[in-house]
């Protein structure tokens, strides 16, 4: 969330955000969530007691085991925890339920040792039964549960169920040990190299045994009052975390609050709401206001505006990939790799950041940040060159190109913050070595994301922008899910590139797959499927009274160090 990066999960059931400048505000603001503070340096007197940030849409449920999308999970990240986390500001593993972890050599066997004296929101203890509980749970999912669009990241990731109903091969995932309370080993039948990273994905939280039985949290044919989803998923979320539920008023707010019995560090404020607006001009206006905290996905040309006010603007470090797509699904000229060639020799990367992309981001080489285990520096680039672009373009009999560019309309993502300024950027190049430019253009979801990656929109479009924000530190997370199989988006057939990617994933650990990674790195930019253009550097604004707020490049923050001045 992540976050939803770019898939069209839960595309079916998603509520559209609706009223989103409803006036709840000025109710937060009241002099009672505020206390006396004198004496902090830069304070006004008085310290919040809530915390109000705006979310770009809204949660598409509060169960992060059937969820998938980046707003759901920033709420859940308040609410659960994981058996491991991340260093704050880093990708690098970090204890959280689990105080330690030992994997065996082969990769098939992983023991935690877990923190004791953690209960869940309910009183439920956390131990190690209740960690079976919940890797149970997920390997015994059954009917619809089984689809992606409900249970994304453990069928990708676990490569399956226990019993799939598909005719599909069993997922890795073997069983859950116990050893006393407070130590579980989970056995796997084939090698995850990734397998502790994987688990600091809000997916894999661990939730309230007792409150999922209680609330049927897997009824996803849902209640009367919400037929999408279950109760537990809509109303009763129960994690360790150091917030609670409190409320969900659909397409305005998700309220949370305090819990005094964490047993890590207790929040400084005792409340918090996440506003939804859709907007990202609404949501500039609303923090010059004094309405919101903070929001996230900060529109470039804010930025100066932002900080010449007196606002804080915080860059995440850039861990994602924006690209341009080529599908080679129906046109025979995409099919040409001279072609493929040609489109990326006409794009001018530090021209489109300069043009449309947040200050610091960088131009892309590959398909995943430097920062990734397998990266290869050394991969064949294809400089800006119009020139050479138009002699591939002429070799290839097609020097009247003209491409059918799809970009999406009215969305703010993390790797793609502008669309229409990007476009903008890249169309101009591409006509300057003689390409003919058709827009087409689409609402966010579903519209765009269906005619990008459904049987539908495969003969809508020959190239297209999208991107990706990594859950966690892992090549396979990357390219993996870009070119691990055929798919609708980028429409090849490449027996090689699949056959390479499937073999790294089952490497036992890191370090033997590093060198593995780099030459599939090497091998996808000899294919040229497509374009990398940047990883951008996603920016968060925040009230000159916010403290305490450290950006994660895996969007892992958790809003119990926070304090706010007024």
């Amino acid at each position: 969330m992540s976050t939803l990066h770019r898939r069209t999960l839960f595309g079916i059931f998603a509520v559209a955000a609706a009223g989103t400048l409803a006036g709840c505000a000025q109710s937060q603001r009241t002099p009672d969530s505020a206390s006396t503070s004198a004496g902090q340096p830069g304070s006004t007197g008085t310290t919040a007691e809530t915390f109000i940030f705006a979310g770009s849409s809204d949660p598409v449920m509060l169960d992060p085991a059937m969820a998938s999308d980046g707003e759901t999970f920033r709420i859940a990240r308040q609410i659960f925890e994981g058996l491991v986390t991340v260093e704050p500001g880093s990708t690098e593993l970090a204890p959280l339920l689990a105080t330690e972890w030992t994997s065996s050599d082969d990769g098939l066997a992983h023991t935690f040792t877990l923190k004791e004296g953690v209960t869940f929101h309910d009183g439920t203890p956390f131990n190690a039964d209740a960690v079976v509980a919940n890797f149970e749970r997920w390997a015994n999912w059954s009917g619809i549960n089984q689809n992606e669009n409900i249970t994304y990241y453990y069928g990708k990731l676990f490569r399956g169920y226990r019993n799939p109903e598909d005719g599909a091969e069993p997922g890795i995932y073997d069983r859950c040990e116990t050893n006393g309370d407070n130590e579980v080993t989970v056995h796997l039948t084939a090698p995850f190299a990734s397998f502790v990273d994987a688990m600091t994905l809000p997916a894999f939280s661990m939730q309230s045994p007792s409150a999922m039985e209680q609330y049927n949290a897997d009824n996803t044919q849902g209640t009367v009052d919400d037929p999408r989803f279950s109760e537990y998923a809509t109303a009763h979320p129960t994690g360790t975390g150091p917030f609670t539920f409190e409320s969900w008023d659909r397409g305005q707010q998700v309220t949370l609050v305090r819990n005094d019995d964490y047993h890590g560090e207790a929040a400084q404020v005792s409340r918090v709401v996440v506003r939804i607006i859709s907007d990202a001009r609404a949501r500039t206006q609303e923090l010059q206001a004094g309405n919101i905290d903070g929001y996230d996905l900060v529109a470039p040309a804010d930025i100066q505006v932002l900080k010449d006010a007196g606002f804080q603007v915080l860059n995440r470090p850039a861990f994602n990939i924006l690209y341009l797509g080529i599908n080679q699904n129906v046109n025979p000229a995409m099919q040409d790799i001279r072609v493929r060639q040609a489109i990326n020799h006409a794009i001018d990367k530090d021209a489109v950041i300069s043009q449309s992309l947040p200050e610091g981001s960088i131009a892309a080489i590959e398909y995943m940040p430097d920062s990734v285990n397998g990266y290869n520096p050394d991969v064949t680039q294809y400089a800006y060159d119009p020139d050479r672009a138009r002699e591939l373009l002429a070799e290839a009999g097609q020097a009247d190109l003209t491409l059918r560019f799809a970009y999406p309309t009215g969305v703010s993502r993390p790797y793609m913050p502008t669309p229409e300024d990007t476009f903008v950027a890249i169309r101009a190049q591409l006509e300057a070595v003689g390409i003919t430019v058709e827009p087409v253009t689409a609402r966010w979801s579903p519209d765009y994301l269906d005619m990008v990656q459904s049987d539908a929109g495969i003969d809508q479009r020959d190239v297209h922008f999208l991107g990706w924000t990594g859950d966690y530190n892992d090549p396979d997370n990357f390219i993996g899910v870009f070119f691990g199989q055929h798919s609708n988006e980028w429409g090849f057939d490449n027996t090689e590139l699949f056959t390479a990617l499937a073999e790294a994933r089952q490497l036992a650990t890191a370090d033997e797959q590093e060198a593995r990674y780099a030459e599939i790195n090497q091998m996808i930019a000899d294919f040229v499927p497509g374009v990398p253009i940047a990883h951008p550097a996603p920016s968060l604004a925040l009230g000159p009274g916010v403290e305490g707020y450290e950006p994660s490049p895996v969007q892992d923050e958790v809003w119990n160090t926070i304090t706010i001045t007024r």
